[in-house]
């Protein structure tokens, strides 16, 4: 597609070489819906709207480009492929649990990064014997990113499922294996676009989706929020590359906000966890993580109360931090938690949320699960501002969370999330812990606040745990 930025400027009758002046006019509006949208995206009163203007944004591109191509080839077949489209990811969309949004977020950023892709192979076998070198270093770029960000996306939503094991997959020299597979991509890259062929073309998406694979599997779970925004990122500057090479500025310009805002996040998560991107990826080739704490915690003993001793702790405290996690979740339980917050108020109680940059499975995960209870968004204090806090609370309430308490993140070198910042719950005179068993959380290792005598544990499916804590603090 050529651009109204193309050399040739505007041709007679106001058309950009084949494209009408008026379609080019609407992509640029479509391109400011883009940045608007994600501007809204960047706070929580503006997030839905911005949302909407985004998918509307998206929704003028598709159906401009009918009307601007009338002859369109294979119109039978696209409009097929998008029937498909419309039919599977509608109702998953829809349907889809909270818990299992960070899935979704995984398998449809793969879909877009394998897309950009298989765009780019296309062109190669269509015209890239002939392609200029820009054009060809383009198509290597894409095929090249998107096809990491295929299967590493992949990996990651297997990871999220548990339908492979949480923790990091670590095979014989397997840092040395992947430097390889990357110099090799790199190789090949450079041939392909000195001496465009086919055979290496396909050697290349080979080494691509190997190296995906490889740069995942060593990634813990506790360290799968940031992986999954790096991927992101991949994939956004893969179909910023795609635009280049279909000479098409909307699609730059949306890769190019989708790269770029990706990329931020994940320097802004891994800030967080406390140590570089380098250590999330490859930190797991360091140590025996495996053996990081993860047994004996069911034969060891822990304080358990039932649903009216924590209703007396809350009801009798003058602050109380609540701590969301990935249980609270997967029990559905975010009204049943807003309707404790707002009884322990009426009763003069202080009552906060403490909210860990990388609480859940996902970035913000929390904060759009606490939004569904239309829980007041000036209750969130992140962990930065809630931590001096604790030290003068007289309970904490951590309702599924598990590893973003760890204090194994700050006293042992061997466990997988170490050097992370945490919420310092520990620091609270009393602690209550809402867990379905002594079962470690997702980066697999144990918890020793379980254990402090200060601590009580609620044992019980979230949900009908709170709804009875509810209840009793309603019969105080």
């Amino acid at each position: 597609m050529t651009s109204i930025f193309s050399p040739g400027g505007i041709a007679a009758g106001g058309v950009v070489g084949d494209v009408p002046v008026w379609a080019q006019l609407v992509d640029l509006f479509v391109a400011i819906c883009f940045v608007l949208a994600l501007k809204g995206l960047s706070g929580p009163k503006t997030a839905r709207n911005g949302n909407m203007l985004g998918a509307a944004g998206a929704l003028i591109a598709v159906v401009t480009l009918f009307f601007a191509h009338p002859g369109m080839k294979n119109l039978p077949l696209i409009l097929g492929a998008m029937a498909i489209g419309i039919v599977v990811g509608y109702p998953a969309a829809r349907r889809v649990q909270m818990t299992a949004m960070p899935q979704l977020v995984a398998l449809f950023n793969g879909v877009g990064g394998g897309a950009a892709a298989l765009v780019s192979v296309i062109e190669f076998l269509d015209a890239g014997m002939t392609e200029s070198k820009g054009v060809l270093a383009a198509t290597v770029f894409t095929v090249i990113v998107g096809s990491v960000s295929f299967t590493g996306s992949i990996l990651t939503f297997l990871k999220l499922q548990e339908a492979i094991t949480t923790r990091p997959i670590l095979i014989p020299g397997g840092q040395y294996l992947t430097s390889l597979v990357g110099a090799a991509a790199l190789v090949f890259a450079v041939w392909l676009v000195v001496t465009p062929a086919i055979w290496i073309l396909v050697v290349l998406l080979v080494l691509s989706a190997l190296l995906g694979l490889l740069l995942v599997m060593p990634v813990g779970g506790a360290d799968v929020p940031i992986i999954i925004s790096l991927l992101n990122a991949f994939t956004g500057l893969s179909v910023a590359a795609s635009g280049y090479v279909l000479g098409n500025v909307l699609l730059i310009v949306a890769g190019t906000l989708v790269g770029a805002s990706g990329t931020l996040l994940t320097k802004e998560m891994a800030k967080a966890m406390g140590r570089p991107l380098t250590n999330t990826m490859f930190g797991a080739f360091k140590a025996q993580t495996a053996s990081a704490g993860t047994g004996g915690g069911e034969d060891r003993p822990v304080k358990s109360a039932g649903p009216e001793d924590v209703a007396i702790m809350l009801g009798y405290a003058n602050k109380v931090i609540i701590v969301p996690g990935y249980g609270l979740a997967v029990a559905q339980a975010q009204h049943q938690i807003r309707e404790l917050v707002d009884l322990l108020n009426e009763r003069g109680i202080e009552v906060d949320y403490a909210i860990h940059p990388v609480a859940g499975r996902m970035p913000g995960h929390m904060n759009v699960l606490l939004a569904e209870a239309n829980v007041p968004y000036e209750q969130l204090k992140e962990m930065d501002e809630i931590n001096p806090e604790f030290s003068s609370t007289d309970v904490v309430m951590v309702v599924g969370a598990n590893d973003v308490v760890n204090p194994a993140a700050k006293s042992d070198p061997s466990a997988p999330i170490y050097g992370m910042p945490i919420l310092d719950v520990a620091d609270a005179e009393q602690v209550v812990f809402l867990k379905r068993s002594m079962r470690p959380g997702f980066a697999g290792i144990e918890n020793e606040i379980l254990f402090d005598p200060k601590t009580t544990m609620l044992f019980g499916d979230a949900k009908e745990s709170l709804t009875k804590v509810v209840t009793a603090v309603k019969a105080m």
